[in-house]
């Protein structure tokens, strides 16, 4: 039955090839299961909640992706960047409660589930420079670099102008010193082309953290571990408290549009970044550089991201990790049934993800930092009306702690640049609507 309607035999495949694909995929992105419900806590959510939340929005979206963009072997889950935005500076900075924030992620859902099923799609996608998309795709890594040595315990306030200090006291502290041996473990697994370094980095130290660190210290973090005493497995599977729990009543104000579009800008560009760099190794591009379906799996993705509003938790979208699962044969959606699986079956191992130390957490965090400031290597840098505007927004995330600042920054640089070099001929409509709304979202907010 699988095989009549996924075809296995025109797309070079067989099931035992999808499910191995699947499997590689999932290791891959499992960490988002230890990091979510950590970041979301610091917002105000309820971290058993995003837990389950998560998994099950993973799954929706999966089987979404799978049976009917049926094309695509892509695993979907909660986004990285955008789920440290909306509980560090829209829970956080910004004051909202996580019903106002889940109301945001729930627009910013449905604006994309509307766009995808329109021409507008297209243009939009080819609207925006492509060096705008990685300085923005680089100052969010960089924006997660912050948060993981702050969560880490590396860093800490100076109280001067070098803003951030190291911590001199991190080598007496044996969690710091352990998240950095799982740091380096995970570049050097990555160098070695081990497959699911992040989770075996991850997973390895926390073993060796509940072993040898005092059960004080575990204690204190949060982090301690009774699986070896009482199972790692448990049927008592953690209540979706924020089910339906969104509110709309801050939507309109100044500040939550801001926080709409943003959502809806990364999710809509990250997921079409990762879309064509995966159809580009699946072999799903033509000759005049056309993608296969995208159609369907921009629908499929922006479908996944309402659901997980619903659920109670953050931005869904297209992980770029499924790229190792293509690179295993995967050819099909029956990879994202198989990853979505997986990860239903991870909802009976609470007990493991949510002791997981933080300073891991943080360290997982900053190796993911890493991949998303490799970005910067494709910008056209002998160009500087394109590399400038790329830059200002990674370094404007950074400094300002926040990703829609560094946005706006870019946009309005970018067209600046372009007016006053008489560089406008061939510029996007789209470029000119978002630089003045970019413009205006600065000036209200400086």
């Amino acid at each position: 039955m699988m095989d009549k309607y996924f075809n296995y035999k025109k797309h070079g495949t067989n099931f035992e090839t999808e499910v191995r694909a699947g499997v590689t995929t999932f290791l891959t992105m499992a960490y988002i299961l230890a990091l979510q419900p950590m970041f979301m806590e610091a917002g105000g959510f309820d971290r058993g909640s995003v837990f389950t939340a998560t998994i099950i929005a993973t799954a929706v979206a999966c089987f979404i992706m799978g049976f009917y963009g049926k094309t695509w072997p892509i695993g979907l889950s909660c986004g990285m960047g955008l789920n440290a935005y909306v509980a560090f500076f829209v829970c956080g900075t910004l004051g909202h409660t996580p019903q106002e924030a889940l109301g945001a992620v729930l627009v910013a859902g449905i604006i994309f589930v509307v766009i995808s099923v329109t021409p507008v799609r297209a243009w939009i996608i080819n609207s925006i420079p492509k060096s705008l998309k990685l300085g923005i795709g680089a100052g969010i890594g960089l924006f997660l670099a912050l948060i993981g040595f702050t969560l880490m315990g590396l860093t800490v306030p100076s109280g001067n102008d070098t803003v951030i200090q190291l911590s001199f006291g991190f080598l007496q502290n044996p969690l710091i010193l352990i998240a950095l041996a799982a740091l380096i473990t995970m570049f050097v697994l990555d160098k070695m082309k081990v497959k699911g370094a992040i989770i075996i980095a991850m997973g390895g130290w926390t073993v060796i953290a509940w072993i040898i660190v005092p059960d004080a210290i575990l204690d204190a973090n949060f982090s301690n571990f009774g699986g070896f005493r009482d199972g790692i497995i448990s049927f008592q599977i953690p209540p979706i408290t924020h089910f339906f729990d969104f509110s709309l009543s801050a939507i309109l104000s100044g500040a939550m549009v801001s926080v709409v579009f943003t959502l809806f800008f990364v999710d809509f560009f990250d997921t079409a970044g990762t879309l064509t760099a995966v159809a580009n190794v699946a072999g799903k591009v033509d000759s005049k550089g056309r993608v296969e379906d995208i159609d369907k799996a921009l629908l499929s993705d922006s479908v996944g991201t309402v659901a997980g509003a619903l659920l109670g938790t953050t931005t869904v979208t297209s992980y770029v990790e499924s790229g190792s699962g293509v690179k295993e044969g995967g050819r099909t959606g029956m990879t994202s049934i198989v990853i979505g699986v997986l990860f239903i079956l991870m909802i009976f191992f609470s007990p493991l993800f949510l002791s997981i130390p933080k300073q891991i957490d943080a360290a997982v965090l900053i190796f993911i930092a890493v991949l998303f400031i490799q970005n910067l290597k494709d910008i056209e840098w002998n160009d500087i009306a394109e590399s400038g505007p790329a830059v200002l927004a990674a370094l404007t995330m950074a400094f300002t702690y926040n990703i829609s600042h560094g946005i706006a920054v870019a946009f309005v640089a970018y067209a600046l640049i372009k007016i006053c070099t008489g560089k406008v001929e061939g510029v996007s409509p789209a470029i000119w609507v978002v630089a003045v709304l970019s413009a205006i979202n600065l000036y209200i907010y400086s």
